[in-house]
């Protein structure tokens, strides 16, 4: 007798069996002990989350003739027929292939005829979405006003391209995408029944590698097991068959990136290679690594670590790596990984595309956009500092003599020449408002700005960067700004974007408007 598949052979009989999808059972369930039974149902979600399962069973239980609780009893001849495949009543119609004005027309006919053998004929079209437009015109009139003994259950995993015509004609279900811990305690089960040896920690690793789909959880798991001939399945073992990286690999990656050890990232992709990972896989875990830095980065209480699904060592490592980090980095990095992602779906070269994005991660002066500038700005105001502080020296070519940065004068404090105009002062007494009203990318370069009076009462946006000054005098930024300061004052404002030196403190070149105005909440730096 050939070989079933894990997912095939355990595939739910009766509703209380359906994991993960409590909200729709519940509901079907109720439906049927209480007699109001639809007669057009939307089933909509990823792969593998049951909805061609749950189909299936409802169709049993419409026609069983000893329902239990809502759910077939399996034992009747009906939910028998049905569960071999037989019984004429439940037709499962492939919307791919069949998706014609002359398929549509074929069910309207037999749907004419009522069914010989118990209550319900039920069709289950599978993939609905791939109806033609005639197709789906045919339909509406059938699916809208049915015979009472029809019933029409639409499955689709790409709700967007159902016509609403076709939606406000159904009962719709959103089957979810079913949690690691739900994957893995149904393998759990699985595997104990098979008799396979597996580590719970190799479980939970394949589980996060289904993507929520019990079905893509249950084959990654037959593989597995094929693959150790009636060893344990380990960890390790899971990686190298999976084609997956372990995740002390991403934390020296990315504490790699920190440092800008490029030599050290290609040592790493090598290593890698050689171990005949999946290099579009790595990536995708060194996504959801970043991922995981983030929800750390922007959660200050803790509260977001129970989303993590990970370790109490690896949560370790992940917490002392967000300190290395910038939230604005980790967008970057995950915006360019992105990219790297799609490229290689489509790419022969994935190892020297890999190699290529790398560098340019660590190198942010290849790139152009405001994220990078922002960092290249960062690491200048670095060396500055360290300038100032006398710990960067600066080598003379003769000699190679260290010597100080030769320090800036000071400009005189610069004064108001006027009393301040009342809707100049009404924007700096609502600056911290003002930023907060911005854009992500406008409030990014603003976050360092400071206003100050020019001449003829003039409002002056001073940057510490000519960088960031020229970024802000972008057409779209100085719209959104000019909008901003208008409907705040009231009135049409007169305002220049300059750039300041950072090296001597502000208010001994400008009018330092914030102090003067006594406006709190300032994390701006001399």
């Amino acid at each position: 007798m050939s070989y079933t598949a894990l997912y095939r052979k355990f595939r739910p009989a009766v509703f209380d069996d359906v994991k993960g999808q409590e909200h729709i059972v519940t509901t079907l369930k109720n439906e049927i002990m209480t007699g109001r039974i639809g007669h057009a149902y939307l089933f909509c979600g990823t792969r593998g989350t049951g909805k061609t399962t749950v189909a299936k069973i409802f169709a049993k239980a419409v026609n069983c003739e000893n329902p239990k609780d809502g759910s077939p009893c399996g034992e009747c001849a009906m939910c028998k027929a049905i569960a071999a495949g037989t019984s004429m009543n439940v037709i499962e119609i492939d919307a791919a292939s069949n998706n014609g004005v002359e398929n549509i027309r074929q069910i309207i006919e037999e749907v004419s005829y009522p069914p010989t053998d118990g209550k319900y004929k039920v069709y289950i079209m599978d993939e609905a979405h791939m109806l033609s437009e005639g197709a789906r015109n045919a339909l509406l009139k059938t699916l809208e006003e049915p015979p009472s003994y029809v019933i029409f259950i639409l499955a689709t995993t790409e709700l967007q391209r159902i016509p609403i015509t076709i939606m406000s004609r159904c009962q719709r279900y959103d089957f979810r995408r079913m949690s690691i811990d739900t994957i893995a305690d149904r393998m759990k089960e699985l595997t104990a029944t098979e008799g396979i040896d597996a580590d719970e920690r190799a479980l939970k690793y394949i589980a996060k590698a289904a993507d929520g789909s019990m079905r893509d959880g249950l084959s990654l798991l037959d593989k597995c097991a094929a693959f150790g001939c009636g060893e344990k399945l380990t960890y390790e073992r899971a990686l190298e068959i999976l084609g997956a990286v372990d995740t002390a690999v991403f934390s020296e990656l990315v504490r790699y990136m920190h440092t800008g050890e490029i030599i050290g990232i290609m040592d790493l992709i090598e290593r890698v290679v050689m171990q005949g990972r999946e290099l579009t896989q790595f990536v995708t875990d060194l996504i959801m690594y970043l991922r995981n830095l983030m929800l750390l980065k922007v959660s200050d209480d803790g509260g977001m670590e129970d989303l993590l699904n990970v370790s109490s060592d690896h949560l370790k490592l992940l917490k002392e790596e967000t300190e290395m980090f910038e939230l604005e980095s980790i967008f970057r990095y995950i915006n360019i990984l992105g990219e790297l992602q799609n490229r290689m779906k489509f790419s022969n070269q994935k190892r020297i595309l890999l190699e290529m994005y790398m560098i340019r991660l660590v190198k942010p002066q290849m790139d152009k956009d405001l994220t990078a500038i922002t960092e290249r700005v960062r690491d200048l105001e670095a060396e500055v500092e360290g300038l100032k502080s006398g710990a960067i020296s600066v080598s003379v070519s003769a000699g190679n003599v260290p010597m100080q940065a030769a320090p800036v004068a000071a400009e005189p404090v610069k004064k108001l020449d006027a009393a301040l105009p009342e809707d100049i002062e009404r924007i700096v007494r609502g600056w911290e408002e003002l930023k907060g009203r911005t854009g992500f990318m406008l409030r990014g370069l603003l976050a360092n700005a400071r206003p100050s009076l020019g001449e003829g009462g003039k409002l002056l946006v001073c940057l510490p960067d000519a960088f960031l000054a020229e970024a802000l005098k972008s057409d779209d930024h100085k719209d959104e700004l000019s909008s901003l300061f208008n409907e705040y004052a009231g009135k049409e404002v007169r305002y220049e974007i300059i750039s300041y030196n950072k090296e001597v403190s502000f208010d001994r070149q400008y009018a330092d408007l914030l102090k003067i105005l006594h406006v709190e909440k300032i994390n701006i730096e001399d």
